[in-house]
C-alpha cells in the first residue's frame, strides 16, 4: 500500500466524484477509494440534462470562464479515451447548441462572438431567417437572433459517469457504493489534520487526502467542525422525455435548442429531453441546509406540477410541433447550490488543508466536472511535489 501522502478518499460518486477519481487514477502512486451511499449517477447527476454551455456562456473571464474552457478541452481528450479504455459508448450530441435570443439589443452577443474568436472559440450570429432555414421546427415569434455554438455539446450524464467509474476502476481505483460517510476522522482534538473518514457501519478509512464531492451531503458532514459553515442548499429541477413520430426539422441537423432557460435536447429517433425547472424550497430566516433537512427531510421537497407544466408549455412555444409529442416519463432531482457564494465550492479547508472541497456545482456539475478534477489533481500534486503524474 503506497504511503506518504498518497492515500485519497473521495466522498461522493456523482459525475464530479467520478471525474475526480478518473483524473487522479492517472497519477502514479496514489491509492484511491471512492465511497458513496448508492450506485453512481444517482441524485443530481441522474436528473441532469448534460447540456455543456461553455463557449456560449456569458462568462468571459476569471474562474468562471477558465473552468468552462478547461472542461471543454478536457472532454475532447476524455471522450475518445474513455470509449477506448472501457468499451462503453458515451452518447454525445456534437451538433452544437442554438440559443434563441429575444433581446432587441444584440451588442452583448456580438461582443461575445468577437471575444470568443480571440480566445480560440467559434460562435455564430444567425439572423431569424437563417434560424428558420437551419431549424424549421423553431417558432420565430419574437426571435431577434440565434447564437450558434458548434463547439459546445450535450453528453449523457449517466453514461458518462458510469464510463468514468469503469475507467478509474481499470486503473486501480476502489469503489464502495454501500458506505455512507458518517464523519471525518482527525488526528487530535484540534481538527487540523484529517486522517480519514468513518462510515455509518463504523468502518474507518485512513487517508492522507479527503476529497468531498458529496453535493448536498457536504453541509452535514462539515457541520460538526469548528470552521466557517459551508451551506449547500437543495434546488429541485424537473425534466421530461418525450417522443414524436419523427425528428423535428432537419434530420441531419439536430442541435440542442435553448431559449428562455428551457432546453430541448435531441436524443435520436424523434425523442427529446425537455427541461428543466428551477424550484427553490422556502428556508426560514437564518435556517441552514442541515437544519432544514433535519426538520423536513430532503425527500419532503415536492416537485411542482405547475412548474413542469410551465417548462413544457415554454418548450412548445420554442418548437410548436412538440405539442404532438407523447410524454414518456418525467423525473426530478435536487441540485446542490451554495448559499451566499458563487458555485461551485472549490477550496481546501483553511483549518484542515488536507480536506479538499469539490462540491456545490448547482446546475453545472456535468459541465464543470473535468475542470474540477483537474483542479483537485493540481492541489494534490502541487502540495506533494514528489508525486509525479
Amino acid at each position: 500500500m503506497p504511503t506518504d501522502g498518497s492515500r485519497v478518499v473521495i466522498v461522493g460518486c456523482g459525475v464530479v466524484g467520478a471525474a475526480i477519481a478518473y483524473e487522479l487514477s492517472q497519477v502514479n502512486g496514489l491509492a484511491i477509494t471512492v465511497v458513496d451511499r448508492q450506485p453512481p449517477a444517482r441524485a443530481s447527476t441522474g436528473a441532469a440534462l448534460g447540456v455543456l454551455m461553455g463557449a456560449i456562456s456569458q462568462k468571459t473571464r476569471g474562474r468562471a470562464w477558465n473552468l468552462r474552457q478547461t472542461s471543454l478541452r478536457r472532454y475532447q481528450q476524455w471522450l475518445p479515451e474513455l470509449e477506448e479504455l472501457t468499451g462503453q459508448r458515451v452518447p454525445v450530441n456534437r451538433q452544437g447548441i442554438l440559443l434563441l435570443s429575444y433581446e432587441a439589443d444584440l451588442s452583448k452577443w456580438d461582443a461575445l462572438i468577437r471575444l470568443r474568436r480571440e480566445q480560440g472559440w467559434t460562435l455564430e450570429h444567425w439572423a431569424p431567417a437563417q434560424v428558420g432555414d437551419r431549424c424549421p421546427q423553431v417558432s420565430l415569434n419574437a426571435v431577434t437572433a440565434g447564437i450558434y455554438s458548434p463547439q459546445d455539446c450535450q453528453i449523457d450524464p449517466t453514461a458518462l459517469t458510469r464510463a468514468l467509474v469503469a475507467g478509474a476502476a481499470q486503473r486501480g481505483v476502489q469503489f464502495d457504493f454501500s458506505s455512507p460517510v458518517a464523519s471525518l476522522e482527525f488526528a487530535d482534538a484540534t481538527g487540523q489534520r484529517c486522517v480519514g473518514v468513518r462510515t455509518v457501519q463504523g468502518d474507518r478509512l485512513l487517508a492522507d487526502w479527503v476529497v468531498i464531492a458529496s453535493g448536498l451531503g457536504t453541509t452535514p458532514l462539515l457541520d460538526a467542525l469548528p470552521l466557517p459553515k459551508i451551506d449547500i442548499r437543495p434546488v429541485l429541477g424537473q425534466a421530461m422525455r418525450v417522443k414524436l413520430g419523427e425528428p423535428m426539422g432537419d434530420r441531419t441537423f439536430q442541435p440542442v435548442i435553448t431559449g428562455n432557460d428551457i432546453h430541448v435536447v435531441p436524443l435520436g429517433q424523434g425523442e427529446y429531453w425537455i427541461g428543466a425547472t428551477v424550484e427553490f424550497p422556502e428556508f426560514a430566516e437564518g435556517e441552514s441546509a442541515s437544519s432544514f433537512s433535519q426538520a423536513n427531510g430532503l425527500g419532503a421537497i415536492a416537485a411542482s406540477p405547475a412548474a413542469l407544466k410551465t417548462v413544457w408549455e415554454g418548450a412548445i412555444a420554442l418548437c410548436p410541433v412538440l405539442a404532438q409529442a407523447e410524454v414518456q416519463h418525467t423525473w426530478s432531482g435536487l441540485r446542490p447550490r451554495p448559499a451566499n457564494r458563487p458555485a461551485p465550492v472549490l477550496e481546501r479547508l483553511s483549518a484542515c488543508p488536507n480536506v479538499i472541497l469539490s462540491t456545490g456545482h448547482y446546475r453545472n456539475g456535468v459541465l464543470l466536472a473535468p475542470a474540477t478534477a483537474v483542479w483537485v489533481r493540481g492541489e494534490i500534486e502541487d502540495t506533494k511535489g514528489k508525486i509525479q503524474g
